[in-house]
């Protein structure tokens, strides 16, 4: 019967699906990364690992896991975690999660931390919880509004361009990038001009970064 180790519980019904199948799940329970004695033990003669970016998976990890292990799944948009070189090297398939629902929750929740800012809720909240809220007045937690300012994009991938695409078109800001390379689309759509980083900074009211 084919062992999977999931590093860390996961949410959804993921584990459920692959004990349906037949498969030996086995999860690292604990909220908090594996110790790395703990994951060199628990990989060892698995079929497949399920990690999260906080698990390194380089050499080590593989050797330790044996010739049993056929594919490394990253819980995650990004592999940095990974050594690709070191998997190829073992015969093992790596693959990430770049599906499009991981990109608008972090876009949104990117949103969300802007608009915080700007209005100061996290301010606001603290501030009326701890019983200091009077009544109000012109100047009391007086925030600032995003329209007509300029957002920098530091990273244009998937998920910069949604950020950039909700500012501009739900906010109204102005949009200024920088990436490796310029995004032709991203500029025309958004009217979205590409920046060097030091330019980038000295232009914007704002910055998101999204490398």
């Amino acid at each position: 019967m084919p062992r999977i180790f999931i590093t860390r519980s996961i949410p959804g019904p993921g584990p459920d699906l692959l004990h349906e199948q037949g498969y030996e799940v086995d999860t690292h329970e604990g909220s908090e990364p594996l110790p790395r004695a703990e994951l060199l033990k628990r990989v060892k003669g698995v079929d497949a690992i399920l990690c999260l970016l906080t698990d390194t998976i380089d050499d080590a990890a593989l050797k330790a896991a044996g010739p049993s292990l056929r594919v490394v799944a990253n819980y995650a948009v990004g592999f940095d975690n990974i050594d690709l070189a070191a998997a190829k090297k073992h015969g093992v398939a790596v693959t990430n999660t770049p599906v499009p629902e991981m990109t608008e929750s972090v876009a949104e929740y990117t949103i969300a931390l802007l608009l915080s800012l700007a209005r100061r809720i996290p301010e606001a909240d603290a501030f009326t919880r701890a019983g200091r809220y009077t009544g109000w007045s012109p100047e009391l937690l007086l925030g600032t509004d995003l329209r007509k300012k300029t957002l920098g994009i530091v990273g244009a991938g998937r998920i910069g361009q949604r950020v950039a695409e909700i500012a501009r078109k739900g906010l109204g800001m102005s949009i200024v990038y920088s990436s490796r390379h310029a995004e032709p689309e991203l500029s025309q759509a958004l009217d979205a001009a590409f920046l060097p980083l030091d330019q980038l900074l000295q232009r914007a009211d704002v910055v998101s970064v999204h490398t």
